[in-house]
């Protein structure tokens, strides 16, 4: 047997293997490693076929021997890479309670070599990953966690937590999902992008589907690590750390609460600018919802200047992004007080021009946004006793011209809008001869 070469037969690693000498059995480990990385599951089905996987699950037992280990779980990874049937050999074999051990052990690399097998074998299914779950993995996983952790490990490590969350029939239980929260918060502490990318999107997967765990973030002091994400180049990273954002503001005030004083607001302010659509469209959401029923959240907008921002997406945003930021400055219209909409959104930010503007839109949900605004603007116009003076304005901006062609628009709401304010608010300016 010609143990020493780099590639060894079939019948020659099971020999290696299976022999008592160490040097040996490291050598074979080493040979079936090299036979099914990157290779066909052709190569799997031989190391299965001759019944391998018991002794290098064996070997992941051997502490006295941590390279054996560390080839051992090599070997694994690759076979848990493969189709369902061979991973589920993996599964069979007892080797996730020992790889969840392995979790612990001082070698690193092997500990990560362990968590790529986890990761494998989480993304087979819900019944892989539940097994995973009941081994208390997320327990050894989360010491891997700090930041003097390798960078190859924090990805392995990301990629397992998003294995262990992507398959939703049925979705893992509500209760184990709470554990997974700290790991992510922690990996969001990280500074290289695929492991942020990585914690980013699980996270919002998470919350999206139970607004429980939004708290339990709050509760880890996590916000203000999204309010720095946010500020990050990558739409990567800037696109979950965004919607995660926007599920905390739409779910209660103090949560709301929260995200304004982490300091997030100029930061989104400055996302209304992003050359990427979708990143303007959900910036736009996070100020829609942000600025609903709540004088202090309006407060808080104009002091971060976001209608600055808002201004522009009227301009030259798409008509997603457009409707978002007619609402919030409608949500100002409707809520603000006095001051905030005549000094601050008319005088300072010069809001009315751009948002008159969007009645020539050819989209109902923008319309009935700018009209509904303009309505709970007049009512206010009208207590102030500046109907007639403002309605100039309104007309010197081509305002009444898109009123009155929407007389004739399809929807029955659109039209009686329209309507009301043309008859019931703006004053015309008498002829004079």
């Amino acid at each position: 047997m010609s143990c020493d070469e780099e590639r060894m037969s079939v019948d020659e690693i099971v020999e290696a293997i299976s022999s008592e000498d160490d040097h040996l059995q490291l050598l074979g480990t080493e040979s079936a490693r090299k036979m099914v990385i990157g290779e066909s599951t052709a190569s799997i089905d031989l190391l299965i076929g001759h019944d391998m996987v018991p002794t290098f699950v064996g070997f992941l037992q051997k502490n006295e021997h941590p390279m054996l280990q560390f080839e051992a779980a090599w070997v694994l990874v690759n076979i848990a890479s493969g189709t369902s049937d061979q991973t589920r050999c993996v599964i069979e074999n007892n080797a996730v309670p020992h790889l969840a051990k392995l979790l612990q052990s001082g070698f690193i690399d092997l500990a990560d070599q362990a968590v790529c097998a986890l990761a494998n074998i989480a993304s087979d299914g819900a019944a892989s990953r539940d097994i995973i779950i009941q081994h208390n993995v997320i327990e050894n996983i989360m010491p891997l966690t700090n930041r003097r952790s390798p960078i190859t490990i924090l990805r392995s490590i990301a990629w397992l937590m998003s294995n262990l969350c992507s398959h939703q029939n049925p979705p893992p239980p509500l209760d184990e999902v709470k554990t997974f929260v700290p790991v992510l918060s922690k990996l969001m502490l990280s500074h290289d992008a695929q492991v942020l990318t990585e914690a980013c999107c699980t996270l919002y997967c998470i919350l999206e589907r139970d607004h429980s765990m939004i708290q339990v973030l709050i509760d880890l002091g996590s916000v203000p690590h999204l309010a720095q994400l946010i500020q990050k180049f990558e739409p990567s990273i800037v696109t979950p750390a965004l919607r995660i954002v926007g599920i905390i503001v739409a779910a209660s005030d103090e949560q709301t609460e929260v995200v304004i004083a982490s300091g997030a607001l100029p930061w989104i302010r400055i996302l209304l600018y992003h050359y990427k659509a979708e990143i303007v469209e959900d910036a736009a959401a996070v100020i829609n919802t942000i600025t609903a029923r709540s004088q202090q959240r309006i407060q808080a907008a104009i002091q971060a200047e976001v209608f600055d921002g808002v201004r522009e997406v009227l301009k030259k945003g798409n008509l997603r992004a457009k409707e978002q930021a007619a609402w919030a400055v409608t949500n100002a219209m409707s809520f603000g007080t006095p001051e905030q909409i005549i000094e601050q959104l008319i005088d300072r930010f010069m809001i009315l021009k751009p948002y008159l503007n969007l009645l020539s839109a050819d989209d109902t949900g923008i319309l009935k946004a700018v009209l509904t605004g303009l309505c709970n603007l007049f009512v206010l116009i009208e207590k102030l006793g500046l109907t007639e003076s403002f309605s100039e304005v309104v007309i010197e901006m081509g305002g009444l011209d898109k009123l009155e062609s929407l007389l004739m628009h399809d929807s029955m709401v659109v039209y009686k809008k329209a309507k009301t304010i043309i008859y019931d608010y703006i004053i015309i300016p008498t002829a004079t001869f």
